[in-house]
């Protein structure tokens, strides 16, 4: 019998706990839930939960804080689900080393559709149904990167050297949210200008290249004000 995938919830609102709780518990994860801080870190250190889905405005702490704490030992996806909007919050709960960033209020579809990315993300193997994690692929976008090459339809796309790391660095956490400073640090070093306008000017060129309609893209879709989301490996 297949273990179940064990999910922690850490929200002090009783009736998004239970409506959550139901709706996981009905598409086969085991669920744990906690309405204060310490108890979700309680929670963490005995049972190790295979994600952690988590608000930000807990009766006992700030959520930020916990996100830290829990990347001290574990790479176990975050989660986080908020009321916060200001985009200065989802990009220091990302930072912090968070996964994904959902607003309340939100659908269930989508938070399962969060989940699943997640996990996958945090799979060592990384290669269920045969994934090839060679290669990326979206609709008709092909990206190797063991030959670091990029094609549309079969046609290569000449990518710069700092183009290809930007979207292969995108591709590698595809339906991830990539907050800008993640993504300056990882193209142009740890000690990168936080100034977002050369990444915003490669992007600009990147979406010339491969999107039919750059103002309505359908590979690189950017969080206004947070950074960029590459749509999901569709294998």
């Amino acid at each position: 019998m297949q273990k179940k995938i064990t999910i922690l919830f850490i929200e002090d609102e009783k009736n998004i706990l239970t409506f959550v709780s139901t709706i996981l518990k009905k598409h086969n994860y085991k669920v744990l839930t906690a309405s204060t801080g310490a108890e979700g870190i309680q929670l963490i250190n005995s049972n190790c939960p295979d994600l952690i889905l988590l608000d930000l405005g807990l009766p006992d702490m700030d959520g930020q804080l916990i996100i830290p704490t829990v990347r001290e030992w574990t790479n176990c996806p975050i989660i986080v689900i908020s009321a916060r909007t200001n985009e200065r919050e989802k990009v220091k709960a990302l930072d912090y080393g968070a996964d994904d960033y959902i607003t309340k209020p939100f659908g269930t579809s989508e938070l399962l559709a969060r989940i699943r990315t997640s996990l996958r993300h945090s799979s060592p193997l990384d290669t269920d149904a045969g994934r090839n994690t060679h290669t990326y692929q979206c609709h008709e976008l092909v990206l190797d990167f063991h030959k670091r090459t990029l094609a549309i339809k079969g046609n290569l796309v000449h990518l710069t050297p700092v183009e290809y790391k930007i979207v292969a660095y995108l591709a590698q956490n595809s339906g991830k949210v990539i907050t800008y400073s993640a993504l300056l640090k990882n193209v142009w070093g740890p000690y990168a200008d936080e100034d977002n306008k050369i990444l915003r000017v490669n992007m600009a060129n990147i979406r010339r290249k491969i999107e039919e309609n750059p103002a309505q893209p359908q590979y690189i879709f950017t969080e206004v004000g947070v950074g960029y989301r590459m749509n999901e490996d569709d294998r």
